[in-house]
């Protein structure tokens, strides 16, 4: 994690009515292209766990502002979040350069479809993510509520290089680490990584991964998707979360949102 350093004062930005205004904490940076990082959560933020935010710094006439999805479950003292790195990008590639001490703009009113109140109750709770997809997920799998809820967590995450599993090292210990959920993660929570681009003990992609019934090996259950007892999530590319949701409404699937729960949930904010 990066540490303040000598080589220049904090940026800070001026007040905005619209928005909030947070320090940054940490830097983190994964690889030249994929980074975290985390603010100071304002006293009167509030959301649940899966849910996005806008997040942004100056632009030239207002904030440039970019829905971003909270990486910290609903009760964490700072917001985490995961981001790409976008050498042109408008906001990333001035994102990428933050230190801590520096200031963002933060939303008032998080919100999104990726939450419990959006799902039917079932057994198994899987979340199917792509590359940063899968920030949603890293709050949810650290919420007490979740393994409440469901009596197996299953977090699959696909990327193209192994530099690219971010918290990689957390999820296979099982959030041994975490205060709040390490117990009923050791026994409820299981992590899929899966590498497409280089050498790794599993590259097949996701829908493989369903298809031959390698993503539930070792879990408790059928080794298909069911729609009476799995709820699934999903977050990642547009062409991923299209896919599967044909295929699991194929299945008998039925999408959520806050207002009706479903079987399945996609962020629709995220795919358009």
């Amino acid at each position: 994690m990066t540490v303040a350093t000598e080589t220049r004062a904090p940026a800070l930005i001026p007040e905005n009515a619209a928005f909030l205004s947070a320090k940054v904490l940490w830097v983190r940076h994964w690889n030249e292209h994929l980074f975290s990082f985390a603010i100071e959560r304002p006293a009167s933020f509030r959301f649940r766990s899966g849910e996005f935010v806008m997040i942004g710094l100056p632009g030239e006439k207002k904030p440039l502002m970019r829905a971003y999805s909270i990486a910290s479950p609903h009760y964490a003292e700072e917001l985490e979040f995961l981001s790409i790195k976008v050498q042109d990008g408008p906001l990333t590639s001035r994102l990428q350069a933050i230190e801590p001490g520096d200031e963002l703009y933060l939303g008032k009113k998080p919100t999104g479809t990726l939450v419990l109140d959006a799902l039917l109750p079932g057994k198994r709770l899987v979340m199917l993510s792509t590359g940063t997809g899968l920030a949603p997920f890293l709050s949810l799998m650290r919420d007490p509520d979740v393994y409440s809820v469901f009596d197996k967590v299953v977090v699959a995450h696909s990327v193209r290089r192994v530099s690219d599993l971010a918290y990689h090292e957390e999820m296979t210990g099982r959030l041994a680490e975490d205060p709040l959920v390490s117990d009923e993660a050791a026994a409820q929570f299981h992590y899929v990584p899966t590498v497409t681009r280089e050498a790794f003990h599993t590259s097949a992609r996701l829908g493989v991964l369903i298809e031959d019934g390698t993503l539930f090996s070792g879990i408790d259950g059928g080794a298909t998707l069911d729609p009476e007892t799995d709820r699934v999530m999903l977050c990642g590319s547009t062409e991923m979360i299209r896919d599967f949701a044909k295929s699991l409404e194929a299945q008998g699937f039925v999408e959520g949102s806050n207002a009706n729960p479903g079987s399945f949930v996609i962020e629709r904010a995220f795919v358009g």
